[in-house]
This record gives structure tokens, C-alpha cells and sequence, in this order.
């Protein structure tokens, strides 16, 4: 690895960039690498962008863009042979492109990710929620997709499948991994050290904001990829478990109490089903609890926002307000 260059998105980030930028400078220095910062800034409103330029990134004005355009734009003005792609409120560790160089030199995989969890300050269910990807047992992981808090590749891969999607408003990042996948590149994932993720959410109106939107992507990768099951099933999962919760209801409204607690159980087992499968593997009963509430909640956020791209409307992005 030559030169790095890190592509940093952004919107109204004056409360973490510094931060963010500061552990990937220490990263830098650490693996002896030429590291070029390169900030594309969504129209800030903020001192973000003033912030950045102190710490001697590049700043680009791009404002009223997707994320994934923002991305690019990054990436078309970059001079490095690898790419980074971090998120304006992650905290890199000191190893980080340690372990970058690592991969590349035993030729472990095109790829590469730290696991992401979020610090001890937040609150239980952004801290949980973000468990809940973490690797069990602290094994490395090959992955099919990785999410893109903070993602290494080498650029030939990125100009192979042609960077991200920017028609999607989100889910650019498992759109991106799963080209890349069909592409051949292997995608690494390590569960030690951590990044930290400090924009997590203060309050579960916020949690619910940003999982609508995140959900709002299906209705346009289903009409991108035409007929693919792995895409369609949580979809159809979510409008299951919604369409249970309808009946549960009107049970209730009927007064047949049988009716509404049969489905209620129903629309029960799916986010239960999920939280064993990513619960399980911590040990931890509690944590198994608090993800099977995540997970109901989460579907029936899903469902609303199916049926919302399925006539054209979208959720606010939360960062956008």
C-alpha cells in the first residue's frame, strides 16, 4: 500500500470530525503511510468543514446529493491505490491501517472492516443494536457484504464494479458489497480492535427515524435486481409481522381476545427467531431480550417504509431533518 486515501461524508459533523480525523491521522502515522483526507462536505451548516480543513483534509462542496454520489465524489478526486470509505463519526484505532497493510500482505482478502460498536456512554438499545453484528467468539469473518462505517479497498475493485449506486437514498453500502462480492473480491471482517461509532442515537425517536430510512432502500434495490430472493425476504418478513400486529387489533376490537393473542404470539416468533440467532452467540440472555423488542419494533418500521417507496414517498433522512 503506496497512498491511502480516506473519503470522509459529511453533514453538520462539527461534534465528531475532529475526533474522527484526528484517530485516522494517528493511524497513519503508526503504519508509515501516506494518507491523503479528503472531506466531502453535504452543505454544512456548521463549522464541520473549517474543522476538517485545520486538520489538513481536502473539502469538497457537494451539497443536496445521495451518500452514495457523495462517496464518489470522493473517490474521483482521490490519488491513492487504496480507498478508505469513513464515516464522519467514527473513531478509528491506532492499528487500523496496521492491519490494513496486514491483510493485503498475506493476501487474506481485496476488502477489509473493523467490527463497529458504540461506546459506553450511549444508551442501551443504540449500544445494543449495534452488538448485535459483532462477531461471536472473536473469529474473523468472510462476508458477502460489509456496511461502511469504515471500509479499505484497493481502488482497481472500486473501478471494477464502477463505486456505489447513487440513485439510492440507502442500503448503497450492501448494494456496493454484494457487487463486489459477484465481482470475486473477498471481504474481510475482524471483531478486535473496534471502531467507535459516536453518533449513535440519543433517543428512540431518533433510533426510529434512522431505521425507517435505512429500511427505505428495498422497493428500489428489489426494482434494480429484479426477482432475488435473499432481497425479498425481509421485505416480506416485515409486512408479515405487520399485517399479524393489523389482526392482533382488530381481534381486540371485535372482542375476540383468542384472535389478537394468537396473533400477536405469531407476529412474535420472527423477531424472536432473529434475536436468538444474533443473540445467542453473545451468552447473554438480557442482551437476547432487548433484541427481540429491536427487532419488532424494527419490522413494523420496515413495513412502513415498504409501503411508503412503494408509492413513491421516502422518510426524511434523519440527518437532513
Amino acid at each position: 500500500m503506496q497512498r491511502i486515501s480516506v473519503i470522509v461524508p459529511m453533514y453538520n459533523e462539527a461534534r465528531h470530525i475532529t475526533r474522527t480525523l484526528d484517530s485516522v491521522i494517528r493511524a497513519a502515522r503508526a503504519a508509515a503511510v501516506d494518507c491523503e483526507l479528503i472531506v466531502v462536505d453535504n452543505g454544512s451548516t456548521d463549522r464541520g468543514p473549517q474543522q476538517a480543513r485545520e486538520r489538513g483534509a481536502q473539502v469538497l462542496l457537494c451539497p443536496g446529493i445521495s451518500i452514495g454520489a457523495l462517496r464518489n465524489r470522493g473517490a474521483a478526486v482521490a490519488t491513492g491505490d487504496c480507498l478508505a470509505f469513513l464515516d464522519a463519526d467514527i473513531e478509528v484505532p491506532g492499528n487500523w491501517l496496521q492491519l490494513w497493510q496486514q491483510t493485503l500482505e498475506q493476501q487474506r482478502a481485496e476488502v477489509f472492516a473493523l467490527d463497529c460498536a458504540a461506546p459506553e456512554s450511549a444508551p442501551w438499545f443504540a449500544r445494543a443494536w449495534q452488538r448485535r453484528s459483532l462477531a461471536a467468539g472473536g473469529q474473523a469473518r468472510l462476508l458477502q457484504w460489509m456496511p461502511t462505517p469504515n471500509l479499505c479497498l484497493q481502488r482497481i475493485w472500486f473501478e471494477r464494479v464502477g463505486g456505489f449506486d447513487e440513485q439510492l437514498r440507502t442500503g448503497e453500502d450492501k448494494d456496493f458489497g454484494l457487487r463486489l462480492h459477484a465481482a470475486g473480491a473477498r471481504q474481510l471482517s475482524l471483531p478486535q480492535p473496534q471502531v467507535l461509532h459516536w453518533g449513535f442515537e440519543g433517543s428512540w425517536g431518533e433510533w426510529a427515524g434512522k431505521e425507517r430510512w435505512r429500511q427505505g432502500s428495498h422497493v428500489q434495490l428489489l426494482k434494480g435486481s429484479g426477482f432475488n430472493w435473499r432481497l425479498l425476504r425481509f421485505p416480506l418478513l416485515c409486512l408479515a409481522c405487520a399485517a399479524l400486529s393489523a389482526l392482533a387489533l382488530l381481534g381486540l376490537l371485535l372482542g375476540r381476545p383468542g384472535m389478537a393473542a394468537l396473533c400477536l404470539l405469531s407476529g412474535a416468533l420472527a423477531p424472536l427467531v432473529l434475536a436468538l440467532r444474533q443473540g445467542l452467540r453473545q451468552r447473554d440472555p438480557l442482551f437476547v431480550l432487548q433484541l427481540w423488542l429491536l427487532h419488532w419494533v424494527r419490522l413494523h418500521l420496515g413495513a412502513a417504509a415498504l409501503v411508503q417507496g412503494l408509492f413513491n414517498r421516502s422518510a426524511v433522512r434523519p440527518d437532513r431533518g
